[in-house]
């Protein structure tokens, strides 16, 4: 049976050990190896399980043995409950981590319903590793709310502007009387006609923190109407400025959530075993790309980031939504002086957390703890996974393409109804 040069089939092939970065550190002993994700068979769903309980791990709401939460768990999450949507949850990894907070081997639990999405996923994963891991860094974390108020004039505006950032102590008590965790770190102002326009930065911990910073920001207008010498003659808790659930360039310009970046460096010849190509022609199918994304007017360029996101988002409890301004996002496929591949992913724009929202929610809690991302001090680890992960998906798109090979993975195992006498 003929198969593509980079077919699922071929996700799972060994890979052999490869340059990390331009220090030449290699890595030491490669991650134990999962069953093939190819392997749709019970006895590999089985196996699969055995090594994430053998080493230590709780699966039994994602395997189904656990019984469902209780409806009145849910109360302040849905309204009008009757059950559940099911997506299925794949694994792929190990991955290599060498980030500032996250560090080690990582299983990634995905949800998907695209076929060839985990398989490919598995085999960038592969390739990472045999390169020492990824390295990851998150750089911030902020999440932005913008309130607005409106005036007569421009100059009322313009003399409330000039006043607002002295009261910047009564903003940070107003918003410490809303949470232990919310910390206003900063704030900026603009001037459009007759509105204020003022952007507020807050610390949230360890959660994604919207509704922290919505209810902060509440307190912080409700605080300063009184003060000001002229009433607004309207006002709004969010302008929309600060970004908030779209694509927007807001999310290179302010604070939007954490900002993670991961990279990693590939040689040629890897690039030629493993998706039949080489640095020079996955450089080149980015760059054209690129072009194509600016025809479109995108904000941000990537190739495959929602697919990423989403996938990890959903097993791991946090707002989905926020894929459509996480994807604003910058990936860079360079080639080196050494002629290899340098790729790097950066998301300046992730709101995630790991606790609040929907992170306790019985699967993904254990999503969560299969990537030791619980306690204190793991949201910025998970951002840092999150970008690995993006990473891999831009990996993984983006040598499909370069070597031709695209198409036929999806033809040969993202089409339902294969081995099952169900037309394709």
């Amino acid at each position: 049976m003929h198969r593509s040069i980079v077919s699922v089939a071929a996700y799972d092939a060994p890979a052999h050990n490869c340059r990390m970065s331009d220090d030449s550190r290699t890595s030491t002993a490669a991650p134990r190896r999962l069953p093939a994700t190819t392997d749709a068979s019970t006895e590999a769903r089985d196996a699969r399980r055995a090594r994430l309980r053998d080493e230590g791990h709780s699966i039994a709401a994602l395997s189904g043995d656990q019984a469902p939460i209780a409806p009145e768990q849910l109360a302040g999450s849905i309204e009008g409950f009757i059950g559940f949507a099911q997506v299925p949850v794949g694994v792929a990894g190990p991955v290599r981590v060498q980030g500032r907070h996250a560090q080690g081997d990582f299983i990634v639990p995905l949800a998907t319903t695209e076929g060839t999405l985990v398989a490919s996923f598995q085999h960038a994963f592969n390739v990472i590793n045999r390169c020492g891991g990824a390295r990851a860094a998150c750089t911030r974390e902020l999440v932005g709310r913008a309130p607005c108020f409106a005036f007569a004039d421009v100059a009322t505006a313009v003399r409330i502007a000039d006043w607002l950032p002295t009261q910047l102590e009564a903003m940070r008590a107003a918003t410490i009387s809303t949470s232990r965790y919310c910390r206003l770190q900063s704030t900026k102002t603009s001037v459009v006609g007759n509105t204020v326009y003022m952007m507020l930065e807050f610390a949230t911990g360890d959660a994604a923190g919207q509704n922290m910073v919505t209810l902060a920001t509440q307190a912080i207008c409700r605080e300063l109407l009184p003060r000001m010498d002229t009433p607004p003659t309207s006002w709004l808790v969010e302008s929309v400025l600060s970004g908030d659930k779209r694509a927007s360039a807001q999310a290179f310009l302010g604070a939007r959530g954490r900002n993670a970046s991961a990279e990693v460096v590939i040689p040629d010849r890897t690039i030629g075993r493993y998706w039949r190509a080489n640095a020079a022609a996955m450089a080149r199918c980015w760059n054209q790309a690129t072009v194509g994304a600016a025809q479109t007017g995108a904000v941000g360029l990537q190739g495959n980031v929602a697919n990423a996101l989403a996938a990890l988002f959903i097993c791991c409890g946090q707002d989905v939504a926020c894929v459509s301004e996480a994807t604003t996002s910058v990936s860079r496929f360079e080639v080196d002086e050494r002629g290899d591949l340098y790729v790097s992913v950066t998301l300046p724009n992730l709101i995630v957390g790991t606790v609040g929202g929907g992170t306790f929610l019985p699967t993904a809690r254990e999503s969560l703890a299969l990537l030791g991302c619980t306690g204190a001090g793991s949201a910025a680890k998970f951002a840092e996974i999150c970008a690995v992960v993006a990473l891999a998906g831009e990996l993984a798109v983006v040598g499909a393409m370069a070597s031709g090979a695209f198409a036929d993975a999806h033809a040969s195992g993202g089409r339902k109804g294969r081995g099952t006498g169900t037309p394709a």
